[in-house]
């Protein structure tokens, strides 16, 4: 069985605690433990503490687990430091990117330009962590907490940061403050475990999600629980294979267009090693919808989907566009599956909600509402 690992977001809200601590109490810290937002305790070792009277810093080191993560063992900082004392009985955290932590240069992504590439998951965490030592020690006023990574700005040159227009360094990242192992066998396997559970059931058809995201979005959107359906990641294509072979007659996908206008260019592995184009096919689509020169140069300046689809918004293309990419996502689905079952395919965004949706998925909802109905009977 595969180990999972901790975020780059886990490893320097840890160490934020146990800087605060130190400054705060005046006492070292070697150990210390705090709750990921997955609910897993995380109790790393405290490595390289620095103690004087204004600041404290120390380092926790980034275990991966067996995920192939690049930041593996890379040693992440916090340094923090009281910045206001009073009496007002709150507590302020400060916080800001130091060596090696990328800053913000393109509009799109999870922070704002010029903002530290610290994203808002490991941030609520810093705050959450240190905000409670803080009231431990009957401290009131504001903390600055540094993050910093002394190795970031090398480890960077091997991710996607520079690209998506974040520079100096690594990004501080991770949404459950756990890293689930990405070994493609593993995946793939659990798929299949979960089709052939269903199947077992004597379901002939399956709602699929690439990740939490899609999950959360059926909730809110459709009141439906994926959690009783199937987490595809990446693997599109191969779930569909598979789900062919075990007998399912009917499919629903329900996606982010961050990973559905992949399908519209025939990707059915939709990690970005594997290819990208996102902003090529949107951009595409969008020339077939009688886009002009300015919006078509604005798309494919984008760094992230949700932006370009804000400038088909402006032009008035977003619907049409949408619906296009929708069209050729169904067709390069239909001829995955080859007549062996029929798909049907939610696209969405987080900021607009529902972008396209094929012709039979209201049919789906009615059907999975009923069977949502039922087990709760």
């Amino acid at each position: 069985m595969l180990r999972s690992g901790f975020t780059t977001g886990s490893c320097a809200a840890a160490a934020a605690k146990a800087a605060a601590y130190m400054l705060l109490f005046g006492t070292e810290k070697k150990n210390i433990t705090i709750l990921t937002p997955k609910g897993i305790e995380y109790s790393p070792d405290i490595l390289d503490i620095k103690r004087e009277e204004s600041f404290v810093s120390c380092a926790v080191r980034k275990d991966a687990g067996d995920d192939p993560d690049v930041t593996n063992g890379a040693l992440i900082y916090a340094r923090v430091e009281v910045k206001e004392q009073d009496q007002s009985g709150t507590v302020t955290v400060e916080i800001d990117g130091g060596k090696g932590v990328g800053r913000v240069t393109k509009p799109g992504l999870d922070q704002p330009v010029g903002n530290a590439a610290i994203n808002h998951v490991p941030r609520e965490m810093i705050t959450k962590e240190v905000t409670e030592v803080a009231k431990l020690a009957d401290f009131s006023g504001t903390l600055s907490v540094v993050v910093s990574v002394p190795e970031g700005e090398e480890i960077a040159e091997k991710t996607f940061n520079p690209r998506l227009g974040i520079t100096g360094g690594i990004s501080i990242i991770g949404t459950s403050g756990v890293v689930e192992p990405m070994s493609t066998k593993a995946i793939l396997d659990t798929i299949r475990v979960e089709l052939n559970q269903r199947r077992a059931l004597g379901y002939d058809y399956v709602a699929v999600a690439p990740g939490n995201y899609g999950k959360d979005y059926m909730l809110s959107a459709w009141g439906y629980e994926l959690d009783r359906s199937v987490k595809c990641s990446n693997f599109i294509g191969d779930t569909i294979d598979m789900a062919a072979e075990l007998g399912f007659k009917n499919m629903l996908l329900t996606g982010h267009i961050g990973k559905l206008v992949k399908l519209s260019g025939g990707i059915m592995n939709t990690h970005s090693r594997e290819g990208d184009c996102r902003m090529e096919l949107i951009a595409a689509a969008a020339i077939r919808e009688g886009a002009d020169s300015e919006t078509l140069r604005s798309i494919l300046d984008c760094i992230v989907t949700e932006e370009a689809i804000k400038n088909l918004e402006k032009a008035g293309l977003k619907e049409k566009v949408m619906n296009r990419i929708m069209d050729r996502a169904m067709y390069y689905l239909q001829k995955r599956a080859a007549g062996r079952m029929n798909i049907e395919c939610i696209m969405y965004s987080n900021e607009y909600g529902n972008l396209a949706q094929s012709k039979g998925v209201e049919e789906w909802l009615i059907l999975l509402a009923q069977e949502q109905e039922h087990q709760t009977l």
